[in-house]
């Protein structure tokens, strides 16, 4: 790779952004699962509603899951380049005198 060449989110396939948010916290989410389930019987948790013991490990895991997912979208968001705020553009440009 060139030194000048940069690299820009625009450059990455929209799939490949796709795994980098689901598959971290989709790991996140399992040792989460572990962890809570461990500590709280899923039984009990869940005992004002009709849900097996399964049920509530699904519903706990796709819980942990969503929440998971929220940092990493933002950590997507905010890792993106900035753009040049119209303040600055006089000194990035160069000025012929």
């Amino acid at each position: 790779m060139g030194e000048n060449q940069v690299i820009s989110t625009e450059d990455t396939p929209t799939i490949q952004k796709v795994i980098a948010v689901m598959w971290p916290s989709f790991l996140v989410a399992g040792m989460e699962t572990i962890v809570f389930f461990t500590l709280f019987d899923p039984q009990y948790v869940f005992m004002d509603y009709d849900v097996t013991r399964t049920g509530a490990y699904s519903i706990g895991f796709f819980l942990f899951w969503g929440f998971a997912i929220l940092p990493c979208v933002l950590t997507m968001y905010f890792a993106r380049p900035c753009k040049p705020c119209a303040v600055y553009k006089d000194e990035l440009e160069p000025q012929d005198k």
